[in-house]
């Protein structure tokens, strides 16, 4: 499974075009832009998966740095500013890295 089997490629393009500068990664808007925000639970959790490249359970601060490059390659990675405001954003049990159950809230509220 790949993300453009869920998401259209340009939507993604889109959506990764939007946050190029360092510092502009909004993960609201970009949720938005690709059209996450509009997909099943069931579609949001496969997305999920895709991006867990360890296949963990979990999104880390390791795998989250990468996070546009998932969806685009040649994307610029996140700032640690950004990807630490990206896991806080998501992060309800404190644990220092995003849960399935958690990223589907995340994109879905």
């Amino acid at each position: 499974m790949s993300l453009t089997s869920i998401l259209s490629a340009d939507a993604i393009e889109s959506a990764v075009k939007d946050c190029q500068a360092a510092d502009s990664f909004s993960y609201k808007k970009f949720f938005q832009l690709c059209g996450l925000t509009s997909k099943t639970p069931q579609e949001v959790k496969d997305v999920f998966q895709i991006l867990d490249e360890d296949k963990s359970g979990f999104i880390e601060e390791s795998e989250l740095k990468y996070f546009l490059q998932r969806f685009f390659p040649g994307a610029r990675t996140l700032t640690e500013a950004e990807t630490k405001s990206f896991i806080s954003a998501a992060d309800d049990d404190s644990d220092g890295r995003i849960g399935a159950e958690e990223f589907q809230t995340m994109v879905l509220s």
